[in-house]
């Protein structure tokens, strides 16, 4: 009878046991590999290194008109330093996770924080709420965000089933996002002046990184979850991308590793980071048992991305015009790119430095 158990109780765990996500099968381009223009290459390798002071994380980067650089880590400080690193200080305390931030023409630092919701700060460091719900829905996961020139703000909710509060933070609500395949992620609008908030698209993978065009009358937004990214007209209203419409279309697709940050460069170019390689998840694509089988395994068997420094820059036709990698393993997860005239900053979620390049 031992014998039987010993089999029968692992066999009934790892097909029974309740797990938190309902995963939808789906078609998984295959990957492309690093060829073309993501052809291997070690120009992200040995950059040099902003200490931190025992803080983690710097997700995305921007500066202020101040001339001072601002970046959100994973204690929920915001840090704010001159560009060499100096000076460097904990402007604010968001008391949840900052992520995409930017700054509005008050000087005002808006900010989507993955628990808070979206955050004004003053310059004397005090947050305030602008929207934490949408048609009295909480909005579970703020990503990234940005400030169009009329002053609406556009942002995205990364996902509606799972958000960090309530999940043990940004990457376990992330993994479990991208394991379902619900896309049930969104891109918002927050005008200050009617201080109401619409949807602009839904429908989406992770919604992860945001953009406005040129002429302000798109947005690019990175979909983590199907490695790719759209460009969808402002004036959409609750636009479902799985519906064909004219309102958006796929800008890159089927790439490398998954889309995080997206951040406007100079001469035209938007820097993207790519957040780990794409692995064993495009198997299970088609297979949603698979999915719930491996949430009932150990963490550590789990086939999560490796290592492997990755940003690009594109235009807003989608070539691509310039690639740099580290497939050292060193390299911490880069989520994206803030570009100055003297300086590539590269954010990163888990390091404990801020790493840039002389331009």
């Amino acid at each position: 009878m031992l014998p039987v158990l010993l089999i029968l109780v692992p066999a009934a765990y790892l097909s029974l046991w309740p797990v938190p996500i309902e995963p939808l099968a789906w078609q998984a381009p295959a990957a492309p590999g690093y060829v073309g223009a993501h052809a291997p290459n070690s120009r992200l390798a040995g950059v040099r290194q902003i200490d931190l002071k025992g803080e983690v994380g710097p997700e995305h980067v921007v500066f202020g008109a101040d001339g001072l650089l601002y970046t959100g880590v994973a204690s929920g400080h915001i840090l704010r330093m001159k560009p060499d690193g100096g000076a460097q200080e904990v402007f604010c305390d968001t008391g949840g996770k900052p992520l995409g931030m930017a700054f509005d023409a008050a000087g005002r630092l808006i900010v989507a924080d993955a628990v808070k919701g979206l955050l004004s700060i003053g310059g004397n460091g005090k947050a305030t709420v602008l929207v934490d719900a949408v048609a009295g829905e909480p909005l579970r996961f703020l990503d990234g965000v940005v400030v169009a020139g009329n002053g609406k703000i556009y942002f995205t909710d990364a996902s509606t089933r799972f958000g960090p509060a309530q999940w043990g933070g940004t990457l376990q609500a992330a993994t479990l996002d991208v394991l379902e395949q619900s896309s049930t992620g969104r891109v918002l609008e927050y005008d200050p002046a009617r201080q109401a908030a619409r949807v602009v698209a839904k429908g989406l993978s992770f919604a992860n990184g945001i953009a406005l065009s040129g002429d302000q009358a798109s947005l690019l937004v990175s979909e983590s979850g199907r490695y790719r990214v759209w460009k969808i007209a402002v004036a959409a209203e609750q636009l479902d991308v799985a519906r064909p419409s004219a309102q958006a279309r796929v800008l890159l697709d089927n790439l490398p590793g998954y889309p995080d940050n997206l951040q406007r460069g100079l001469d035209g170019r938007i820097w993207l980071g790519l957040a780990g390689q794409r692995n064993d998840l495009d198997k299970m694509a088609g297979r949603p048992f698979l999915r719930k089988l491996m949430l009932r395994v150990p963490r550590p068997l789990w086939p999560t991305p490796k290592p492997y420094g990755h940003v690009i820059a594109f235009d807003e036709d989608g070539r691509v015009l310039a690639d740099l990698q580290d497939a050292s393993g060193n390299s911490p997860l880069t989520t994206g790119a803030t570009e100055t005239a003297q300086r590539l900053y590269i954010h990163n979620a888990d390091g404990k430095s801020l790493g840039w390049l002389a331009r």
